[in-house]
């Protein structure tokens, strides 16, 4: 037991040894690291105040610099400053000068104008005086002219008035002659140079395949695929289209012919796509003329667009370039009424420009005014008044609309300077030569044969054909021919002129009896 107990405080004094060894192992090395931190923190500390020091000189330059920069901008803007002062200092001192010279001038001006003054004080007494002897001059005249004449002061002055109305009467009468003649004369000239210009600066294409319109093929098997078995494709074809299909020793090509262009044209593109197809059988061509007729009216439009387009009119209601597309396919002449209209509304353009009225409106006018065509077939009318309800329908302005009205008319008294330019760029379009199917040899030979024929006539004294051969004019003896027989030599006139002379449209014949006398006085 004492051996246990002896044993055990020998263990605890053991534990006791280590536990004081340990404590003070951990005390040394507790010391030895905090010996280490202060070190440490004094090296940090030295570090930081390095870095500080640091910062503050380099703070210190970048406060000099700047305070440098400042410095040197500021003494910039204080000699900029400067110049300007100096220059506002030049201008003011120059504006004083020039101050001074016109005090200068003022004062010698307002010395003037005390003399003038004084001038006129005096001039002014001197009038009055001088008023004052007329008006005693004038008194002693109007008593010496009462006691010659015997005439009261009222009646002298009724008969100076009344003479002197008569003589203003006479030289009023004369300026208006005269200012009435240069007028014309004036507008006559302008108005040739007008028309001149817009003469020689016309172009207008030729329309030959009036009745037969010629569709290429890419080979001459084609022509038998088309003609068919037995005929039957090509009586397909003219059955479908309304066209007779002509198929001759013409190489890779055959000919539509019809007098109507719709039908033509549907017959054409028909072709055209059965040939690209290559499937040309009765069935196939029913179905592709029946197509075609249905998207024609998006061609017409396609087509009306474009030659809106052409003239520079973007802005028509969707209805009048359709009917615009359908004049494609109606002929004037030579011409399509499509190419007609485009050339007229080139021709207003012209015109308006010389004019100074408003080209764009003159332009549309030219382009619109042979609209009623597209439609006259199916509305009752002349196809102007026709085309002014329907530019009127939709919108068209008051001007165009008259201007199409009146584009046949023959009193263009009271219309619009447009309709007046619609009216000459329409029979410069249609009277040109060639425009209706003859060239200009034979077009002057119509011309001189008119002549002519009238001049046949007994008792004409003179003949001349106007308008292109759209009127003419028979001048008559008075003695050889009366009143009531010149209404008989007109009808006489037109029957020959039908009977033996060829003319597109109508001719309209005008006989002019007229007897004058005249006498001179010396």
């Amino acid at each position: 037991m004492e051996n246990i107990v002896a044993t055990l405080l020998l263990v605890v004094a053991a534990f006791l040894l280590f536990a004081l060894l340990g404590f003070a192992a951990h005390k040394k090395r507790l010391r030895q690291t905090i010996a280490q931190a202060e070190a440490d923190a004094q090296k940090v500390l030295a570090e930081a105040r390095a870095n500080a020091e640091r910062l503050i000189q380099n703070s210190k330059r970048e406060v000099k610099e700047e305070g440098r920069k400042r410095r040197q901008l500021f003494e910039d803007e204080a000699k900029v400053r400067r110049q300007e002062v100096a220059k506002l200092e030049n201008k003011i001192r120059q504006r004083e000068q020039s101050l001074d010279k016109k005090l200068v001038i003022l004062d010698d001006r307002e010395k003037k104008l005390e003399e003038l003054n004084e001038n006129l004080r005096k001039e002014e007494q001197r009038f009055k005086h001088l008023n004052v002897e007329c008006e005693g001059t004038l008194e002693q005249a109007r008593q010496t002219l009462q006691k010659i004449s015997g005439m009261t002061p009222e009646d002298a002055k009724h008969e100076l008035i009344k003479s002197m109305e008569s003589e203003a009467r006479k030289v009023a009468a004369e300026k208006i002659r005269q200012i009435e003649e240069d007028t014309k004369r004036e507008a006559d000239q302008r108005s040739r140079a007008i028309l001149s210009s817009a003469v020689q600066r016309l172009t207008g294409e030729y329309v030959n395949d009036s009745t037969v319109t010629v569709v290429s093929i890419p080979s001459d098997e084609m022509k038998g695929r088309i003609i068919g078995r037995e005929g039957r494709n090509i009586r397909a074809i003219e059955q479908a289209t309304g066209v007779d299909l002509i198929i001759d020793d013409t190489p890779e090509a055959v000919i539509v012919s019809c007098f109507n262009p719709i039908r033509r044209e549907v017959a054409k593109i028909t072709l055209e796509r059965l040939i690209a197809d290559g499937r040309i059988h009765p069935a196939r061509i029913e179905e592709t003329a029946k197509r075609v007729v249905e998207e024609f009216d998006t061609i017409m439009s396609d087509q009306g667009e474009q030659a809106a387009f052409d003239v520079g009119i973007t802005d028509l209601h969707p209805d009048l370039i359709k009917y615009l597309g359908r004049l494609r396919y109606r002929t004037c002449g030579q011409q399509s009424v499509l190419q007609h209209s485009m050339e007229v509304a080139n021709i207003c353009q012209i015109m308006a420009a010389e004019m100074g009225i408003n080209i764009k409106r003159a332009k549309r006018a030219g382009l619109l005014h042979d609209i009623g065509k597209a439609v006259d077939q199916e509305t009752e009318g002349h196809h102007s008044d026709i085309g002014a309800n329907l530019c009127e329908k939709y919108g068209e302005h008051t001007d165009v609309v008259q201007a199409i009205r009146l584009h046949h008319a023959d009193d263009l008294t009271h219309g619009s300077p447009y309709a007046v330019v619609v009216h000459a760029a329409n029979l410069l379009s249609t009277n040109r030569p060639g425009a209706r199917k003859e060239l200009l040899e034979g077009y002057i030979q119509r011309l001189d044969n008119m002549e002519k024929l009238i001049k046949d006539f007994p008792g004409i004294e003179n003949a001349f054909v106007l308008q292109a051969g759209r009127e003419v004019r028979a001048l008559v003896q008075p003695t050889g021919i009366s009143d009531s027989e010149v209404g008989d030599l007109s009808n006489d006139i037109a029957a020959k002129l039908r009977a033996e002379l060829t003319f597109p449209g109508q001719v309209r014949v005008t006989v002019v009896r007229e007897s004058q006398a005249v006498e001179f006085a010396k």
